[in-house]
């Protein structure tokens, strides 16, 4: 395991950070905990979750498991999320003073804490002055309940104005973005991304394995069954699984993937990983898990190390094709500038 600084604070987390959507849905309790241990004990050190998975039952889980292991909660860095409905009243949702007061107050209750380190918008919310969240979080770090704060599923714009209005108001700023970000999903590369480096806020990408898809699973034209989330729930999204399936890209890299996979021993799932704890910007890979098997197989990218040919080769395989107005403008007529003499 690696470690890596939260954007441009100075807190630490491994390169794999462990993700707990699963708890209390497809993990129970004692399988949650199982995780949680074995997790910790590979290296990792930092716990991603939200108040709306399972309806907070995740958060719970981690408060139960923190409660039980003295010291636990010195060693972790740990995360969560508000921003989606947690009821059904008008202002059970959103990033408002009247919700995010609400919803701090009830994670740091579940999960059995005085402070969240990492407080993440889950979304950006269209209603709410971005002026109103901002200051809501300055004045939760004040008091301490949080530490620092971040965003999740955020458009380049959208973080481009938080940090500048944070910055104009001498507020503290986000240091990190959590995007689905993956080698079949990599359309942030066009203007997230840069916005992220340029605000020096580091990448938290969920959804790595693309849904499952650069686990090797699937085969082409072939309905997933059996033990994979759509073969148990086909209504989860297999209008999503037609599109990925009939698009030949998605074929052309995982046949990369699997030919990288083949040459080191591993699974294609560590190489996706690898692949994409090594982008630019990526401070940590956020990791799913239903089972401890799984949990074993993904952490094992971590001792990965791929050759700057295999490197190449994936990223040329799975380059997001941008054609439309301005991307395809903008790289037909890249300007490259070199200052010469040191300057």
């Amino acid at each position: 395991m690696q470690y890596r600084t939260l954007g441009t604070s100075g807190a630490v987390v491994s390169n794999y950070a462990l993700g707990t959507m699963t708890f209390g849905a497809e993990a129970n309790r004692d399988t949650s905990h199982a995780i949680l241990d074995n997790y910790v004990a590979a290296g990792g050190n930092f716990i991603d979750t939200a108040d709306v998975y399972s309806a907070g039952v995740s958060e719970e889980i981690i408060g139960r498991w923190l409660a039980a292991r003295p010291g636990a909660r010195d060693k972790v860095v740990l995360a969560t999320k508000a921003r989606f409905p947690m009821g059904p009243s008008p202002n059970d949702v959103g990033t408002s003073r009247r919700h995010l007061t609400r919803a701090l107050d009830d994670s740091l209750r579940r999960l059995k804490v005085e402070q969240i380190d990492l407080y993440q918008m889950h979304a950006w919310d269209p209603i709410t002055p971005i002026e109103e969240t901002l200051r809501f979080l300055e004045d939760a770090v004040t008091l301490g309940k949080i530490g620092y704060y971040g965003f999740s599923n955020f458009l380049g714009w959208h973080l481009t104005k938080a940090v500048h209005l944070a910055r104009a108001h001498g507020w503290n700023t986000p240091v990190t973005l959590q995007p689905q970000y993956s080698l079949l999903v990599r359309g942030i590369e066009a203007e997230i991304v840069p916005a992220a480096l340029d605000a020096g806020m580091g990448l938290l990408p969920w959804s790595p394995l693309a849904g499952g898809w650069l686990s090797g699973k699937y085969k082409r034209d072939e309905v997933p069954t059996g033990a994979t989330r759509l073969g148990e729930n086909p209504t989860r999204g297999m209008e999503a699984w037609q599109q990925r399936n009939d698009n030949p890209q998605t074929w052309e890299v995982l046949e990369v993937v699997q030919e990288v996979a083949a040459a080191h021993g591993a699974s294609a799932s560590q190489v996706s990983l690898a692949w994409l704890a090594g982008r630019t910007a990526v401070t940590s890979v956020i990791l799913g898990a239903r089972t401890t098997q799984q949990l074993e197989d993904n952490l094992a990218a971590a001792d990965l190390e791929l050759s700057d040919d295999e490197v190449q080769r994936l990223t040329a395989a799975s380059e997001p094709r941008l054609d439309a107005y301005p991307y395809g403008l903008m790289a037909r007529h890249q300007i490259s500038r070199r200052i010469e003499g040191g300057r």
